[in-house]
């Protein structure tokens, strides 16, 4: 299958004289086809192409136009975007148009590659000769059409409008296009080139801009704003606003005006269910079910615990059995029995057996006073007996000194394990007794008890923040107890400073030739005192840190006006975790504001978008200067009888923003008026299907015989004359 499109192909192809012209209005955004003579063209479509692959077969195929959407489950279209012929309103890409005039033919009903009719197709003004001879050559050999003419649409749109009287002779065509926009001078009917002018501003630009707008606005529907939704909404809702800036200021202070401007595009959005509360059959059933599964864990934890405890009890007995066997054996034996068991002493088989007993009685919920009991029992029976401490190295076999190190470290252990249990204890037995005397001082006299508590948290802060600011900055302040801006050097304290100083020693003080350090005993000493860290600052600092907190939550619990710092405050709770409030119809929304005539503001201010031209008020202005030497009665005629056309002139409000910005750059009470043309997206097609019915209209063309006898420098000449 060449081509897939929903439009439908005629069948009277056979039926027109051969005689008849085929009229092209070839538009950078729709190409219109049709016979000379007729009203309306008989084929229009969007000027792109398509190329995707069948995801089945993996043939490619040609879409031309706008294609069904449903079309995208049967090819692959990620690869292949739309493509167009044109660069800017210049055709340059013929293999992608060979693809549109193909589609184009075959919708008219043309059987075969051959095209027996004269062809009048539109271009853009001024055209360059190169593109110009690539379309006749694609015209002529390719379907060999006997002859061609080629016409600029804004003039034809002219000239059909002046038949109808919509405006004179003498005149300015305003062109406002897809991608350019045009104004052309007309003198007696026939368009002076010399005068015309043209802007990279188009339609495409505002539909770009306001696509941009609102996805920069509503990043969570940017999926929503296709090219195609955007040209709806630009044609639907924007306008050009007679005064910008006036405009802008009412949206800006909120007035009712502004309100009745304001444009409301819903999406399609589905409102949640509505959580009901649950009855009371399904509260049973839910807790019996609840009831159920805990059941179930509550058995498989009785289980597991009671295989635990039956593995703790055949340890525990397999252990006293061991125990008993080592009692029975001699002495000499001992070490070979021991090599055989896997232990190394009987020490260890005592600490393995106090161990599992305490995770036996720990496995069988015993209290908690018994469990510690037997942690000190296990500790006491670790640390009893340790026979070979005390024997020198030198009558101990390697076995033995082995066994003799083991005992070093278990004893080092249980030590320590004792001195930091007893410190703990005398910590929590000192911080009870301060807690004890603060209540009393507090029960004796509350007000001077929160009084001081107060003051001595007011000291602690500030001496906490000095210190800070101190070893942040050094002790150099700027008269106002504020730190100032010092170097690495003057923010070190004294110990640092002094280990500064060391190195300094050590670096300089040996003179020139080897370095020798780390070769005397003193040099060591040097070491140490470099290396040992003096610098008591900042254990004070965290104790002081401390007491701070302690006092904070003493005041936050006697004293409900009592309110933290921020830095304490951030510490002590935790931070709320934002929770999320669920999607309501209005987060559906896309609301049109300024975006309504901002977007098609940029005709007269193309620097919004990084266009440095002029716009269309200031193009006329151009276009009348450009003229050769006319009268002032010419330059009144021209500004008298100013016609719009082209897609991009529909905005409502152009006309009287155009007359407002004209009337600027003109002298005062020379006459202006600017009207639209009758349909300015098909008056061109239309005025170019009634110039092709003129009996002259052969005069203005030129053959294949030509083509090939002229060459391309003939084409440079070419102009085809609008009145005949």
């Amino acid at each position: 299958m060449p081509f897939i499109s929903q439009i439908e192909r005629q069948s009277d192809y056979n039926l027109v004289p051969s005689t008849t012209p085929i009229v092209i209005d070839n538009g950078a955004s729709y190409f219109r086809i049709g016979w000379a003579g007729e009203t309306e063209p008989r084929v229009i479509f969007r000027n792109i192409v398509q190329r995707p692959r069948h995801k089945a077969t993996g043939e490619t195929v040609t879409i031309v136009g706008d294609h069904d959407p449903a079309l995208l489950k049967y090819f692959d279209c990620t690869r292949s975007g739309p493509r167009s012929a044109f660069d800017s309103n210049v055709v340059y890409q013929f293999e992608i148009m060979e693809y549109i005039l193909d589609f184009a033919f075959d919708r008219m009903g043309a059987n075969g590659s051959e095209i027996d009719h004269p062809v009048l197709i539109t271009e853009c003004v001024c055209n360059p000769v190169q593109s110009r001879s690539k379309m006749a050559e694609l015209l002529f050999e390719t379907y060999g059409v006997p002859s061609v003419a080629f016409g600029v649409d804004v003039a034809f749109s002219y000239k059909y409008n002046q038949r109808l009287g919509v405006c004179d002779k003498d005149g300015l065509a305003i062109c406002p296009g897809f991608t350019t926009t045009h104004v052309i001078p007309f003198i007696d009917g026939e368009p002076v080139y010399n005068g015309s002018c043209r802007t990279n501003i188009g339609g495409y630009h505002i539909t770009d801009y306001l696509k941009q707008l609102l996805s920069l606005k509503y990043p969570h529907h940017m999926a929503r704003f296709t090219w195609e939704k955007a040209e709806d909404l630009k044609m639907e809702h924007c306008y050009i606003a007679p005064d910008y800036f006036s405009e802008a200021q009412l949206f800006q202070k909120g007035a009712k005006e502004a309100e009745d401007k304001t444009r409301c595009w819903q999406l399609p959005w589905i409102p949640p269910p509505a959580e009901e509360a649950p009855s009371e059959e399904e509260i049973a059933r839910k807790a019996a079910i609840k009831e159920k599964q805990g059941q179930r864990l509550r058995e498989m934890a009785e289980a597991k615990r009671s295989s635990r405890i039956n593995e703790l009890e055949n340890e525990l007995h397999d252990l006293g059995f061991l125990l008993q066997q080592l009692e029975q054996v001699e002495e000499n034996d001992i070490p070979s029995f021991l090599s055989e068991t896997g232990y190394v002493s009987k020490q260890e088989i005592e600490a393995a057996l106090a161990k599992v007993t305490q995770s036996l009685r720990k496995a069988k919920g015993e209290p908690k006073g018994d469990q510690a009991e037997a942690e000190d029992k296990a500790d006491l029976a670790t640390s009893e007996k340790f026979p070979l401490i005390n024997i020198p190295d030198d009558m101990l076999t390697p076995e033995q000194l082995k066994e003799k190190r083991r005992q070093l470290f278990l004893k080092t252990t249980s030590e320590g394990r004792q001195r930091a249990k007893q410190k703990r204890s005398e910590s929590e037995l000192e911080r009870e007794r301060k807690s004890q005397q603060d209540e009393e001082k507090r029960l004796e006299n509350p007000e001077l008890y929160l009084e001081q508590l107060r003051a001595r948290y007011k000291d602690l802060s500030e001496k906490v923040e000095q210190r800070k600011r101190l070893k942040t900055n050094g002790n150099h302040t700027n008269g106002n107890n504020f730190s100032g801006g010092v170097g690495r050097g003057e923010r070190l304290n004294a110990a640092q400073r002094e280990r500064m100083r060391l190195l300094t020693t050590a670096a300089f003080d040996r003179g020139k030739g080897e370095d020798t350090f780390g070769a005397r005993d003193e040099d060591w000493q040097l070491y140490k005192l470099m290396s040992k860290d003096n610098d008591h600052d900042d254990e004070g600092l965290d104790q002081d840190e401390a007491e701070v907190a302690r006092i904070s939550s003493r005041l936050q619990e006697i004293d409900p006006t009592f309110i933290p710092k921020p830095a304490e405050l951030g510490t002590s709770q935790p931070v709320e975790v934002p929770r999320l409030r669920p999607l309501t119809k209005e987060d559906f929304q896309i609301i049109l504001g300024v975006e309504r005539f901002r977007c098609p503001e940029i005709l007269f201010r193309p620097n919004w978008i990084g266009v440095d031209q002029s716009g269309l008020d200031e193009m006329a202005g151009v276009s009348i200067r450009r003229l050769p030497s006319v009268g002032q009665d010419v330059e009144e005629r021209l500004t008298g009888s100013i016609l719009m056309t082209g897609g991009s002139c529909l905005f409502p409000g152009i006309s009287e923003r155009l007359v407002a910005g004209i009337r600027m750059i003109r002298p005062c009470g020379s006459p202006i008026r600017v009207v639209r043309a009758l349909d300015p997206v098909l008056d061109a097609w239309r005025g170019a299907a009634a110039y092709a019915t003129a009996s002259q209209f052969q005069t203005q063309t030129f053959s294949k015989a030509d083509y090939y006898e002229k060459g391309e420098d003939w084409l440079r000449q070419y102009q085809l004359r609008y009145t005949l």
